[in-house]
């Protein structure tokens, strides 16, 4: 597919999609040469497994990096995974995503255990109950130092959503300064179980044990619990989709004038539609065009500056 897009659209089409190809199956080899070294097999606290995926800077969309405080056993492995790549991989410099992180916990619950697949935010929540009963909102975070609109938006999706493995007081769906909140330890949900083969090691009787740990870079998750998303949030979402698929675009508006040469503004558009498999408004594929037109794809005819010319 992409040696078939490289062939019709050239390099430039196709280069961030080889570059995100070659991260994923060189972050493959990187966590297979890290479990077999000396780092991994002397220094890990033992029960919990990691999965890193080292992406390049520039081939995937860009996010800003987020604050939190991790659990000790998280920093351990990541001081551990830096201290293995940076020996393996000289001059580089590792910068941590945590909101794209994720985890899957085991929780102990009076009607069973159950295995929640969650991401690095509501770990990082979940994980202060195995030393206290109650805490209330400030005290969550000051212990995470996670930014407050994030926070809320963590907390809400753990006690006021469908899967309430928290109990907030009083209750409500928004959360509000002098909230505080409990271990749901009544929670059941037989359908909301999640099987990770994974041999646990006994780790003391805690709530909630560190099954896998995915520390990510610049890769969207979609968690078993889901979280609201502002507005805002869904607007910068669709753009940066967008951008994403703007090479997709690209490739399908040089493959139709390859073949047809000549076709009008009109006929464009409509082969356009039939040809993508996604939503798109006709601004954005007119955007695209006049690009195209910048790049000396395509041409406007001199004489109707509705028809386009393909340049080959």
């Amino acid at each position: 597919m992409i040696s078939k897009l490289k062939t019709e659209c050239g390099s430039q089409f196709t280069n961030k999609l080889e570059g995100m190809f070659k991260d994923i199956e060189l972050s493959k080899e990187i966590n297979e040469s890290f479990k077999q070294s000396s780092q991994a097999r002397t220094k890990l606290p033992s029960g919990i497994e990691m999965s890193v995926h080292v992406l390049t800077t520039g081939y995937w969309p860009t996010y800003p990096p987020m604050v939190v405080r991790l659990p000790h056993e998280l920093n351990v492995y990541q001081d551990i995974f830096k201290e293995f790549y940076l020996s393996k991989y000289s001059g580089r410099r590792l910068m941590w995503q945590n909101s794209l992180g994720h985890c899957v916990l085991k929780a102990d619950f009076t009607k069973g255990k159950k295995e929640l697949a969650v991401s690095l935010f509501q770990t990082v929540v979940l994980m202060l109950f195995n030393d206290a009963e109650k805490l209330s909102f400030q005290d969550i975070k000051d212990s995470t130092a996670i930014e407050d609109k994030e926070l809320r938006r963590t907390l809400q999706s753990l006690a006021c959503g469908k899967v309430r493995v928290l109990q907030k007081l009083p209750k409500g769906r928004e959360v509000e300064d002098d909230d505080s909140f409990v271990f749901n330890e009544g929670f059941s949900a037989p359908l909301y179980r999640i099987k990770v083969q994974v041999l646990i090691s006994d780790l003391g009787h805690f709530k909630f044990r560190l099954l896998t740990f995915y520390g990510q870079m610049r890769l969207y998750q979609v968690n078993a619990i889901q979280m609201k998303e502002t507005v805002e949030e869904n607007t910068s979402t669709t753009e940066r989709v967008f951008q994403d698929r703007q090479y997709q675009v690209d490739a399908a508006i040089v493959r139709i004038m390859k073949t047809r040469k000549v076709l009008s503004h009109t006929l464009l558009i409509t082969e356009l539609f039939q040809q993508l498999k996604f939503p798109i408004k006709p601004a954005d594929l007119k955007k695209r065009i006049e690009s195209l037109i910048d790049r000396e794809y395509l041409e406007r005819d001199k004489n109707n500056p509705q028809i386009y010319n393909y340049l080959a």
